[in-house]
């Protein structure tokens, strides 16, 4: 029986674990770049770019694009002059096609909500767009996303207004800013998915 559009996208928002969410992903993958940014307006991804480029102008960092979907942002992130990437997400098919974009140098498939199996300091940068969201990666993935981060280095990321509030986000990151486990640098309400009048907080951290 085929699925509607709107029944996929019910079940991306209302997933209540982790095989639902890669089922609707698996259904959604191919038409996930159409329908986000041209039907719904989905330009997280680029104020988000611009965003790690104010606090990190420097081309030459290595960047973990973690819950890259379809790598939207590593696409954004390649114009702008990044050439080091690496890409995770969870979705098997998600992956694939942002693979074949060619802007990551590593595709991995990978849980956020679970440890990573990624060395500590990994990277100068993570960008995560999207994927705090409702039915998706709670503000648990911090501590691992700190973890594989440098000293010094940013983590820029978006959390979908509504989850920011009914997950308690703000609260875990008070929790690591007063273990100094990382400092606030920017927090801003911007437009997420800007036909549909739907906005994000955009933060971003240094790790101490």
């Amino acid at each position: 029986m085929k699925i509607s559009k709107q029944e996929v996208l019910d079940k991306v928002y209302t997933a209540d674990n982790h095989k639902d969410l890669m089922d609707a992903y698996k259904l959604w993958a191919k038409d996930y770049d159409g329908d986000t940014v041209d039907k719904f307006g989905y330009v997280a991804p680029m104020v988000s770019a611009q965003t790690l480029n104010k606090f990190m102008p420097e081309t030459e960092v290595r960047i973990l694009d973690a819950g890259c979907g379809t790598g939207l942002v590593g696409q954004i992130l390649q114009d702008m002059g990044y050439k080091k990437m690496d890409a995770l997400d969870y979705s098997k098919e998600m992956l694939d096609i942002a693979e074949e974009k060619g802007v990551y140098d590593a595709c991995f498939h990978a849980d956020l909500s679970k440890p990573l199996e990624m060395k500590d300091n990994a990277y100068d940068a993570v960008i995560c767009v999207g994927t705090f969201t409702y039915g998706h990666v709670g503000p648990q993935a911090f501590d691992e996303l700190i973890r594989i981060t440098k000293p010094g280095g940013h983590i820029c990321f978006t959390i979908r207004d509504g989850a920011f509030e009914d997950y308690d986000f703000r609260e875990h990151m008070i929790d690591l800013e007063q273990k100094e486990r990382w400092e606030l640098l920017e927090m801003s309400d911007q437009p997420y998915l800007a036909k549909e009048d739907v906005n994000c907080k955009l933060c971003t951290y240094a790790v101490s």
